[in-house]
Parts: C-alpha cells; sequence; structure tokens
C-alpha cells in the first residue's frame, strides 16, 4: 500500500510519525505508525505534515518526498544511517544523497529528523507515496471555521484559492499548499516560512 505524505504527521513532543486519522470537535485523532496507538491531540499541538516539508539546498527547497526518492534510490534495501550516529555520518551520508544540500541551513539536527522519519516509513509503511491526483481524489473536503471559534479543524486538500487567511491562522508554504489549518501550526522544515 502506497504511503500519503500528506497524511503522515510528526507531532511535537512525541516520538516517531503519526499518521492522521480524523478530526475531532477539540482537535484530530492520530495513530502512531510505530505502536498503532491512537491518540486525540488539542488546537495547541504543533504538527507538521510531511508532505509540506523541504529541506534548504543550493537552487531553492527540494520537498520531503523528493528527498526520500533520492536516498532510496541511493540505499536499495538498506535502511539509513542511524539519527543517533555520529554527525560526520550523516553530513557524508547527505552530501552524496542530495550534494547540493544547503549546509549553512540543512543542519546536522535536521538530517536526524529526515533518517529517523525515512527509516520508519521503510519499516512500518512504504517508501512508495501516493500521487497528487491520487491525493486529490480521496481527501475529504476543506471545513473552515474562523479564528474565534471554539472548535479547530485540520482540514486536508485546501486549493490556495479556497485558503481565506484572514478567517483563520493560516501558514501556508508558498501560498500553495496541501494541508491547511487553523490553530494547527503546520511546520516547514527549513524552509523559508518556518525554520526549526
Amino acid at each position: 500500500m502506497k504511503t500519503d505524505l500528506q497524511k503522515v504527521l510528526s507531532i511535537s513532543g512525541e516520538q516517531g510519525l503519526y499518521n492522521y486519522i480524523s478530526q475531532t470537535r477539540s482537535g484530530m485523532i492520530a495513530e502512531s505508525l510505530v505502536t498503532k496507538k491512537r491518540g486525540v491531540f488539542g488546537h495547541t499541538s504543533k504538527v507538521s505534515s510531511l508532505s509540506d516539508i523541504a529541506i534548504y539546498t543550493e537552487e531553492g527547497e527540494m520537498p520531503l518526498r523528493e528527498v526520500f526518492e533520492k536516498m532510496k534510490a541511493h540505499l536499495g534495501e538498506e535502511s539509513a544511517p542511524d539519527a543517533k550516529a555520529d554527525q560526520k555520518v550523516l553530513v557524508n551520508f547527505f552530501a552524496e544523497v542530495v550534494p547540493g544540500y544547503d549546509s549553512e541551513r540543512f543542519y546536522p539536527s535536521h538530517m536526524k529528523k529526515v533518517v529517523q522519519w525515512y527509516n520508519i516509513l521503510k519499516e512500518y509503511a512504504s517508501l512508495d507515496f501516493v500521487d497528487e491526483e491520487e491525493v486529490n481524489e480521496v481527501v475529504p473536503e476543506a471545513v473552515h471555521i474562523g479564528e474565534g471559534s471554539e472548535e479547530s479543524v485540520t482540514a486536508f486538500g485546501v486549493e490556495a484559492s479556497d485558503c481565506k487567511r484572514d478567517e483563520h491562522k493560516c501558514l501556508c508554504k508558498d501560498n500553495g499548499h496541501n494541508a491547511c489549518s487553523i490553530d494547527f501550526q503546520w511546520d516547514v522544515l527549513a524552509s523559508s516560512a518556518v525554520l526549526l
């Protein structure tokens, strides 16, 4: 089964990766890819969708999906270096996989996250990813609730033209996004929008 990176989440303060399950009145339900345990995360949770994460390169930003694909082509069936590996190991690894990465803005701390996420996806999901056309067929309709509402909804598959920035808190990468939130802040790893 292919992995939909739009629904794979990194949640601040939580180990590993989570799969988006559904929204609730007070936030969302997500399931750990590793333990398969579900949890409810409130509207103050800092959540990042892997589809919205990119790394800095000398030519601009490279989406995480593309980084993963380059890693897979380089590694074959092998796992990526351990996140606890020596910093030099990680730096040398990314110098081979993404030779044009921006060493001044893509830090070893970011590298640790990327290799950890890659290994989790390899073991507990799939490194074959859903295409954008397939994502658009299955995402639910967006629901927007104005700022100040008691409810908080995370909506997937929002088109940039549908995003009413004045009505809610929304962090949109380059004003074109696949995930839009009202109170959830979608981090962009080493991007021009938000830095870790």
